[in-house]
């Protein structure tokens, strides 16, 4: 499962791709191998970016074809695209890429190293607890476009935490302070016994629900505890 979230590195806005199934496979596969193409993938509107997407994914069949690799992710930084692959062996990974790649007149570059440990994959594309956060307020949002609601119009918003134990919760309820977040209910149920759902009235753009997930997730690992995601009607559907 492919997911893409934004990533602030020094500064800089990086683009990445990210299978969260990868890591299954990191006992089979000790070799990564990366591959840098001159290729501004962020770009929809650019010469040739259908094109580019049919030769990744030709590359990405071609190195998978009989488990011999594994597509883990990809970042757009500064203007090229980085595919990373991890594989059983070091062994004509160099030649499978530019039989692909040199054919289509791409400048790039391409490295295999090794990384037991997956290393390089931790590091520079795994999401953190917060990225995954993102990614799945990515996907109610998208649900929300689907249904024609317009973002930007304020609505109440809940949003779920949990503690391990009710100390912690009870102690983020009483020192609740959090600027128009309000304190609904308490929540018990399989996954967490300890959880409760705030109430904010704020818009649900990309911008604003990162915005406010990002206030309250650092709110809630002082009192270590969980964010476990938000949901919302409709702004017409509150509004009837």
């Amino acid at each position: 499962m492919r997911e893409i979230f934004i990533r602030n590195e020094d500064g800089n806005q990086v683009s990445i791709e990210v299978d969260l199934n990868a890591y299954a496979y990191s006992n089979k596969y000790g070799w990564l191998l990366s591959v840098f193409i001159k290729f501004d993938a962020l770009d929809e509107s650019a010469e040739g970016f259908e094109e580019f997407l049919d030769v990744k994914e030709s590359l990405i069949i071609t190195l998978e074809h009989e488990d011999k690799a594994k597509y883990v992710g990809s970042r757009v930084v500064d203007g090229w695209s980085e595919l990373y692959f991890y594989a059983a062996d070091s062994k004509g990974l160099d030649a499978a890429v530019a039989n692909m790649l040199k054919p289509a007149h791409y400048i790039y570059e391409s490295n295999v190293v090794r990384d037991t440990k997956w290393d390089f994959h931790y590091k520079n594309l795994a999401p953190n607890d917060l990225e995954l956060c993102h990614i799945e307020s990515e996907k109610i949002i998208f649900l929300l476009k689907e249904e024609g609601d317009n973002l930007e119009i304020p609505r109440a918003v809940e949003h779920y935490v949990s503690f391990t134990t009710p100390t912690q919760k009870n102690k983020f309820i009483d020192s609740l302070q959090l600027e128009g977040f309000s304190f609904k209910d308490e929540i018990s149920s399989d996954e967490f016994e300890n959880g409760i759902a705030l109430v904010k009235t704020h818009a649900v753009t990309t911008e604003e629900v990162k915005k406010v997930v990002n206030e309250l997730f650092e709110a809630i690992k002082k009192e270590q505890g969980y964010y476990e995601g938000w949901s919302t009607l409709l702004a017409q559907e509150e509004n009837v």
